[in-house]
């Protein structure tokens, strides 16, 4: 798949689940949810890199870097993000999230000395502005407070751990581990973790056997976790971590998109011009400069 076929696929995907996820909510509690999803993915994964061929077998120290990547990509990045939800909304989340675009080039700088181009932070600017105009009614509507600042920081938590997961998978390519086979063990770290945070805070398990909820849980472990991550690694070892990063900008995009047509979203001029800012600073990460 072409670069841009790898972003529009993990985009699409992951804009989607907004909606799966409302499915989850309820009797289940968000720890062991995510759990179960990248449990079940790493185990679908593994069985498929199995059948194609493909080695799940890696030094000790290769396995230490995939659990750090689980830890933090498929663990506690989606932890924090529920946990900040019980404070803030989650168009906050998603404008604290976006700032991932920023700090991507950041730590690829401190960790692998890479170049800081004005291009990435222009590009980063717009992105940002954007994801902000299109949730700005929640934002002036977000209430200041210890709470708010909790959820705020939660967000803030999330994001950066999410950004130490993308730079431990750029490691990994680096140290040529292959994508899949090394997602599947990532998964299944992540789905540890969670557990682990889970019984930790005395959370009791569960599970919800309703069609809903299982319908859910297998789009979002087939879907939302193999396709979309898988699409998402693989651009991360083509692109780097900062153009890659902007898929956290157009996803809010496709959210709310198909939110206009199942929950009856009403877009307004300020959101129309978050979606054109977006879409410029997609553009200007993504495309190559001209020679």
């Amino acid at each position: 798949m072409g670069v841009i076929a790898l972003f529009l696929t993990s985009t699409a995907v992951w804009g989607s689940t907004w909606l799966a996820i409302k499915y989850q909510l309820g009797i289940v509690a968000h720890e062991w949810s995510v759990a179960y999803r990248f449990a079940l993915a790493a185990a679908l994964l593994a069985l498929w890199c199995l059948a194609t061929g493909r080695s799940m077998r890696f030094s000790a120290r290769n396995h230490l870097f995939l659990a750090a990547l689980g830890v933090m990509l498929f663990g506690l990045n989606y932890i924090c993000v529920y946990w900040a939800e019980r404070y803030v909304t989650s168009g906050l989340v998603a404008v604290v999230f976006s700032t991932i675009v920023f700090m991507n080039p950041i730590g690829m700088r401190f960790a692998f000395g890479t170049v800081l181009r004005a291009r990435t932070f222009i590009a980063a600017t717009l992105g940002v502005a954007g994801v902000a105009l299109l949730f700005l009614p929640e934002l002036t509507a977000a209430r200041s407070g210890g709470a708010a600042g909790l959820g705020v920081a939660f967000a803030l938590i999330g994001t950066v751990v999410a950004s130490g997961g993308n730079l431990v998978a750029m490691r990994n390519h680096a140290a040529g581990i292959p994508t899949f086979p090394g997602t599947a063990w990532g998964m299944g770290y992540g789905a540890l973790t969670a557990a682990i945070v889970a019984i930790v805070q005395g959370v009791p398990m569960s599970f919800d056997g309703s069609p809903d909820y299982l319908l859910s849980f297998a789009y979002l472990s087939v879907f939302g976790s193999i396709v979309a991550f898988g699409a998402y690694l693989t651009l991360l070892k083509r692109v780097g971590g900062g153009p890659a990063a902007f898929v956290s900008v157009a996803t809010p995009i496709v959210a709310l998109a198909l939110s206009t047509w199942f929950e009856g979203y009403r877009w307004t001029w300020v959101a129309v011009l978050g979606v054109v800012l977006a879409v410029i600073g997609n553009c200007i990460a993504l495309l190559p400069p001209r020679k």
